[in-house]
């Protein structure tokens, strides 16, 4: 296991919060753009996040008013026009590198979104366990604004599971902007919050969660994951199995001497 408190990215903003992390963005004058660098070590991050016990969520903050304007014009989109077959495709599975980073990470994730967030700033809201804005939040796919399919970074197979097949043509193909509204009653926004609460809600939610049975946790994200592709019969025995992992754990007898002594529970994550 690794300790990941003491991080110091230098692509990106780090603030602990007691058990949770806090990620910020960073150039909030340019709205949080991604670069080559964010890109790679965000995704290395979240790789890390797996092994780490010293952390139990994770809390991706706006910066300066906004969540991220996406992939860097200049330092991105400009250096792509003129890279070959083997570079792009290598940039493209870095990026989505980052999203299976995120799924596989083991700990819940949480976006609390302000302002803009389009394109791969859309995408790692849509990659985050749960979803916070305000109601100035204006989030876009807008790929296909800038001569692009709409199924990056996995888009496609996440975007319809979350707010429906047609929604989301909707959104991939014409690049549109999805209000705050529309994203809350959607599904895609568990809840709307004012700009000067978010990163409170969204701080408070995810200690309440880190204080929970958090190798439960895990489970339940990896569940959460790897159901979609199966089926009904083979979803009920995986849960099953991994029903009978956490019967093993102590936190499920601490839960139990818990209620029986009238108290409330002290989740430890063993």
């Amino acid at each position: 296991m690794s300790n990941l408190a003491g991080l110091t990215p230098r692509h990106f903003l780090w603030e602990m919060h007691g058990r949770v992390a806090a990620i910020r963005l960073a150039r909030p004058e340019r709205k949080n753009p991604l670069t080559f660098d964010s890109y790679a070590e965000l995704r290395d991050t979240f790789r890390a996040l797996a092994d780490a016990d010293d952390l139990d969520a994770v809390v991706i903050l706006p910066n300066g008013g906004n969540f991220c304007s996406g992939g860097d014009v200049h330092e991105i989109i400009g250096p792509l026009v003129g890279m070959d077959m083997k570079g792009l495709l290598k940039f493209t599975r870095m990026t989505g590198d980052l999203v299976k980073a995120m799924i596989g990470c083991g700990k819940p994730v949480i976006a609390a979104v302000d302002g803009v967030a389009v394109g791969a700033g859309a995408i790692i809201a849509m990659a985050s366990d749960l979803r916070l804005a305000t109601p100035e939040a204006k989030t876009a796919f807008l790929f296909t604004r800038v001569g692009l399919a709409g199924c990056d970074m996995g888009a496609c197979a996440m975007l319809p599971r979350i707010i429906g097949q047609a929604r989301a043509a909707e959104l991939l193909y014409t690049g549109r902007t999805m209000r705050a509204d529309e994203g809350e009653r959607w599904g895609f926004y568990n809840r709307l919050v004012a700009a000067d609460a978010i990163e409170a809600e969204a701080l408070d939610l995810a200690q309440r969660i880190a204080a929970g049975p958090t190798f439960a946790h895990g489970i339940t994200k990896t569940q959460l994951n790897q159901e979609w592709s199966m089926g009904l019969e083979q979803a009920i025995e995986a849960e099953a199995q991994a029903q009978a992992i956490c019967m093993q754990t102590r936190d499920f007898e601490r839960a139990y001497r818990a209620f029986v002594a009238k108290q409330q529970p002290v989740f430890e994550g063993d």
